[in-house]
């Protein structure tokens, strides 16, 4: 029997192929474990009742194209079948709304640039419901990745700002195993919604800790004001450059693990922050929930000021969040200076700093490669 996805391509009589995140046989003695490689069974065998267990990293995918084989992004999303499809959008702006629910999605922009493919919507909290409902681009699947392409929220651009009800995502994710690359997230406030399935479906603090979402950010730029970056995946984002916009007081991240056991928070490796004229206070991010977690790794301000206490209080949660860095440099490669910041803020070994990685924080029990996902 297989789990999940299988296509089976014939290479030979009884023999079949088919790509796999793992694969266990039982029966005949035989008990080993394979992942990220090509899964080899005999068909014949299967049906003997020999059990297979396969869980597909990808099958065969059909190709669309934007706007040549279909005119909206979406519709190009809701014609894929159930083991999802690779998309390719043509350079331009697309002003819709997406909603993602099948797993193994693929957006590439075929443009020089990230910027030549927009996708692109305006909701503000306000006016649809709350902050979960504002996304320009909302993905519950799994296996999603995107590359090439910029997302979008433009609100502030097209309606007034107030303090009240002007958080708009411009991406909102939920499922596990998301890959995005050379991927642009511009928005204000509230930007990259990176969260999970079950982590807030309570407040009570006895429930079992949910299942974090697993997300990598490689190369990308993600652009906003306050806690632009939130939510309780997670999530690394690798060599990304992370720019404010003018606000009088700008931050970062807002990461919402809830309980002590939670194996959810975001992780900076090697990135750039950079912020545009009139941004006020800089901060690295303030706890959205009680034991929020984000370490920043080999850190670059260019042309860019953290406040010099790094993190900002947030009803009284900063005592329980686990906030950490290493080796935050400015623009000339100089180690800032890190002693007035908050007293439960901590700064990270060598040694604990080498062991944070892509691999260490993303593989899971699954075993899961980032690496693998192309």
């Amino acid at each position: 029997m297989a789990r999940g996805l299988l296509r089976w391509t014939m290479v030979a009589r009884f023999l079949y192929t088919v790509w796999v995140i793992s694969l266990t046989y039982s029966g005949f003695g035989q008990g080993p474990v394979m992942r990220f490689r090509e899964c080899v069974v005999r068909r014949m065998a299967v049906m003997a009742g020999v059990a297979v267990v396969c869980t597909v990293a990808y099958a065969e995918r059909p190709v669309v194209s934007v706007p040549r084989d279909f005119k909206t992004v979406q519709a190009a999303v809701d014609a894929a079948p159930a083991g999802g499809s690779i998309i390719l959008i043509a350079p331009g702006v697309y002003r819709e709304k997406l909603h993602i629910t099948t797993n193994g999605i693929e957006l590439k922009g075929t443009g020089k640039s990230p910027e030549k493919v927009v996708l692109t919507w305006d909701d503000g909290a306000r006016y649809v419901g709350g902050t979960k409902n504002s996304g320009s681009v909302n993905v519950t699947a799994d296996d999603f990745t995107a590359e090439n392409l910029t997302i979008q929220n433009d609100f502030e651009r097209t309606h007034d700002r107030s303090e009240e009800g002007s958080q708009a995502v411009a991406l909102m994710m939920t499922g596990d195993r998301e890959v995005l690359r050379h991927v642009r997230l511009l928005g204000y406030q509230d930007t990259l919604y990176a969260n999970s399935k079950t982590c807030h479906n309570s407040s009570d603090a006895t429930d079992k800790p949910c299942h974090a979402s697993r997300q990598l950010f490689e190369d990308c730029y993600i652009e906003g004001h306050i806690d632009f970056i939130f939510g309780d995946a997670k999530a690394v984002f690798d060599h990304c450059e992370i720019h404010a916009v003018a606000h009088q007081i700008v931050t970062i991240t807002a990461q919402s693990r809830l309980y002590p056991e939670e194996d959810s928070g975001y992780l900076f490796l090697h990135t750039t922050i950079t912020e545009a004229k009139g941004v006020g206070q800089m901060y690295f991010g303030r706890p959205w929930r009680p034991y929020s977690r984000v370490y920043f790794v080999d850190t670059v301000l260019k042309d860019a000021a953290i406040t010099p206490v790094g993190w900002l209080e947030w009803g009284g949660r900063l005592k329980t969040s686990d906030y950490a860095e290493y080796g935050t440099v400015d623009a000339e490669g100089k180690p800032v200076d890190v002693g007035e910041r908050v007293s439960t803020s901590r700064q990270l070994t060598s040694d604990e700093a080498k062991g944070l990685s892509v691999e260490t924080w993303l593989t899971g029990t699954d075993g899961w490669n980032p690496a693998s996902v192309q």
